[in-house]
């Protein structure tokens, strides 16, 4: 068993993977900044808000709250009961984001990989092509009749 988990880890297809893994996940921060720091402000300033991850509905304060009743950190450090829905739409904005580049960057390698094979169809030369059965036949026929 120990041999067969060493033999799939070292094929080339897992370590590929391994590395898309890593990469997708540092791409993945560059999106949820991308959404923090430059869409969800200009979001929040159409809709009147300055920052729209902070739109929750308060459904319980925790006791011995003192803080801010609309400081939405300060309420989620303290454990109270909401729901942040502008965190939810921010975090669905970041899949769309990334759902959308991820679609970019499969369809432009599908193109580059079709253009591949097309280059190497037209590159490879046809073989010659032999006799076909009948004439093969044929010839051996006349060659008994000989």
């Amino acid at each position: 068993m120990l041999s067969d988990f060493k033999e799939f880890i070292a094929k080339g297809n897992v370590m590929q993977l391994a590395v898309a893994v890593i990469i997708g996940g540092a791409f993945a921060t560059i999106v949820k900044s991308l959404t923090d720091e430059v869409i969800m402000p200009v979001v929040g300033a159409i809709f009147g808000g300055a920052d729209f991850s902070r739109y929750f509905i308060l459904l319980d304060v925790p006791a011995g709250y003192e803080g801010a009743m609309d400081d939405y950190a300060a309420l989620k450090e303290a454990g109270a009961a909401m729901i942040g829905y502008g965190a939810f739409i921010t975090a669905v904005i970041n899949f769309v984001i990334l759902a959308f580049i991820i679609f970019l960057l499969v369809r432009y390698t599908l193109r580059v990989m079709e253009q591949m094979e097309k280059k190497e169809e037209e590159a490879a030369p046809e073989e010659p092509a032999g006799p076909t059965e009948i004439e093969l036949l044929t010839e051996i026929r006349d060659s008994l009749k000989k």
